[in-house]
C-alpha cells in the first residue's frame, strides 16, 4: 500500500478541506468534494507539492489526467516535473481520431477517450485523478495508456475510499493517495 506519510502536517490541512456531500450524485453516495480544497490556496499548493515531491525523480514523461478533476491536478504536476499532460476525456469531447475504453463506476458506467498519438510507445506514464472508489476509471485509464504502448508507472489520487476496494482492481499497479476517506 502506497500512501502519503500520515505524519506530514500538510495532510491534515488537505483532509480538513475536503467536503463530504451526502446523496450526491444519487442517493446513498457520499461524494468527496475536492472543490473546497481548491478554495484554500495553501491546501491546493500542498496537494500539488506532495505529488511533485513524489514524482520529480521518477522519469515520468506523461501525466494523464482523468476528466474532469484529474484536469485540475494533472497539469501543474506535469509542468513541475517536466512531463507532457494528456487529457483522458469523456466520449465525443476530443476532435480527431481517438481510442476508447469503457468501464464501470460506483454508480453506473462510462467511457474514456484519448487522442491517437498522444502517447508514444515506451513513455513512462502517471495517471492522476481526484479519487479512487471502485477502481474502474483508473483501470480504464491504464488500459488506454498501455494500449498506446506506455508503461504506467503509478496512479495518484488525492482521496481513496478503501471500503470500495478499488485498489484491488489495479492488478498490483502502485497507487499513491494523500487521504483515505473516513
Amino acid at each position: 500500500m502506497s500512501s502519503c506519510k500520515e505524519d506530514d502536517p500538510r495532510i491534515d490541512g488537505i483532509q480538513s478541506r475536503i467536503r463530504v456531500v451526502p446523496n450526491f450524485p444519487k442517493p446513498g453516495i457520499m461524494f468527496q468534494d475536492i472543490t473546497t480544497v481548491l478554495l484554500d490556496p495553501r491546501a491546493f499548493k500542498d496537494t500539488i507539492d506532495l505529488f511533485v515531491e513524489r514524482y520529480k525523480s521518477k522519469n515520468i514523461t506523461v501525466v494523464a489526467g482523468i476528466e474532469a478533476r484529474g484536469f485540475i491536478f494533472g497539469p501543474p504536476i506535469a509542468l513541475a516535473i517536466g512531463a507532457k499532460f494528456v487529457p483522458l476525456r469523456k466520449p465525443k469531447k476530443l476532435p480527431g481520431k481517438v481510442i476508447r475504453e469503457e468501464y464501470d463506476l460506483e454508480y453506473g458506467s462510462d467511457c474514456l477517450e484519448m487522442h491517437v498519438g498522444a502517447v508514444e510507445p515506451e513513455e513512462r506514464a502517471l495517471v492522476v485523478d481526484d479519487l479512487i472508489a471502485t477502481g474502474g476509471t483508473l483501470c480504464a485509464a491504464m488500459n488506454l495508456l498501455e494500449r498506446a504502448g506506455a508503461e504506467v508507472v503509478e496512479c495518484a489520487c488525492v482521496i481513496e475510499i478503501p471500503d470500495l476496494k478499488g485498489r484491488d482492481r489495479l492488478n498490483g499497479k502502485p497507487l499513491f493517495v494523500l487521504v483515505e476517506s473516513q
